[in-house]
């Protein structure tokens, strides 16, 4: 199987974009796919959930990946094991805000991160899984349109569902100008309650508005918090939950995804 991209976004922060990204990377992992989590938000969340140092790595990718003479050697400096089998990562940190400066600067095209990501095409990886910050343009829409598939996690309030229906049109938009070959695999519901109207009318809407793309719901859990602060998967933390069935589902979907 060809190495796969998957982007996870969403334009509102605090809707589990990094939690959706730690749990599929590590839920594929864990079946035996060789998965490289690479960490596009400036705040470095996805590495300090992994238990990993943040560091340049992904600015480093982004200003000299492309074209690198000395591929083997600057794959060994940007990639860390995350300890735990077939999952990898390249971190980031606040710099990674001058890698987007730098892109801008020099007029990168829309297609530059996935020209870069070519680097890693040839060393067997099962998928490539990139987690990005909330805001659009830039640096996020080249993730976008570097991606087989995206995921799009969305709490249930009116904000975050109101960024989901804005990314669908870039995404459209990305699609009709620049010939994005991608697709949406599917809108997370995250932060779900069962007791709550509003969560119940948010899902409805979305239902609504994505049918049959709507993935399985991921219900709010304290648990989830905790794995996080711990530098843990939802699968190390307590396999057993809920959430981790939850997210197995979601694993699941990404490997059905064509």
């Amino acid at each position: 199987m060809a190495t796969k991209i998957i982007t996870v976004a969403n334009q509102k922060g605090g809707v589990g974009k990094t939690t959706t990204v730690i749990n599929v990377c590590h839920g594929l992992a864990l079946l035996g796919k060789k998965i490289l989590a690479l960490d596009f938000d400036p705040q470095g969340n996805l590495a300090s959930a992994l238990g990993v140092k943040q560091e340049m790595g992904i600015y480093y990718l982004l200003t000299m990946g492309q074209n690198n003479k000395q591929e083997r050697q600057f794959i060994h400096q940007t990639v860390r094991t995350t300890g735990r089998d077939n999952l990898w990562i390249i971190p980031g940190n606040q710099d990674t805000r001058g890698a987007q400066i730098d892109m801008s600067t020099r007029e990168r095209p829309v297609s530059y991160v996935r020209q870069v990501l070519d680097l890693f095409m040839k060393y067997g990886l099962d998928y490539i899984v990139i987690d990005t910050s909330p805001s659009l343009g830039g640096l996020q829409e080249r993730a976008l349109w570097a991606a087989d598939l995206v995921i799009v996690p969305t709490a249930m309030e009116y904000l975050s569902n109101q960024g989901v229906i804005k990314l669908a049109e870039i995404l459209k938009v990305l699609d009709e100008k620049y010939r994005w070959n991608g697709k949406l695999l599917g809108i997370l519901p995250t932060f779900y309650d069962d007791t709550t109207r509003q969560s119940r009318d948010s899902l409805n809407n979305l239902q609504e508005a994505f049918g049959d793309l709507i993935l399985p719901i991921i219900h709010r859990a304290t648990v989830l918090r905790e794995s996080a602060a711990d530098g843990q998967s939802i699968f190390e933390k307590d396999p057993d939950s809920r959430a981790a069935e939850e997210y197995q589902k979601v694993v699941k979907a990404v490997l059905r995804a064509r």
